[in-house]
């Protein structure tokens, strides 16, 4: 079943400030890559990670209420178990959206947060998805 449909999909591309939980300095995680790509795309990323490391240049935070600016975006790269109690961070911040990466699903999160009115995608890849939705808008 897909996640998040085209429109919602364009809707959550079109955000600028992306907090990328799980985002650390280890190179060989596809956070950091991912995270890479979001800022080569003029995307303001913000790692959010227990050791709160800087990245790509940002400063990190423990978690997404120690963000002391609004985020459009919360890019989950922690596994399912723990997607639910993001997602519903990312409500309490008062985000406008959450991307689940790949292998990243929690039905009962996506209906509590899509009910909360913040458009969600889950299981995908948010760099593959902007280079496939370029190619297609081009």
């Amino acid at each position: 079943m897909p996640y998040g449909d085209d429109a919602t999909i364009r809707r959550i591309l079109s955000h600028r400030t992306w907090a990328v939980v799980g985002l650390s300095t280890n190179s060989h995680r596809a956070a950091f890559g991912v995270a890479a790509h979001l800022q080569q795309l003029g995307k303001r990323i913000v790692p959010v990670h227990p050791r709160a490391e800087t990245v790509h240049g940002e400063t990190g935070y423990l978690t997404l209420a120690d963000i002391p600016f609004p985020v459009d975006v919360v890019q989950v790269f922690v596994n399912s178990a723990k997607a639910g109690a993001i997602a519903d961070q990312a409500v309490q911040i008062g985000a406008k959206a959450v991307w689940c990466q790949l292998d990243v699903i929690d039905l009962d999160a996506y209906e509590r947060t899509t009910a909360a009115g913040l458009d969600m995608v889950m299981d995908r890849c948010a760099a593959v998805t902007m280079q496939r939705m370029s190619l297609t808008s081009a």
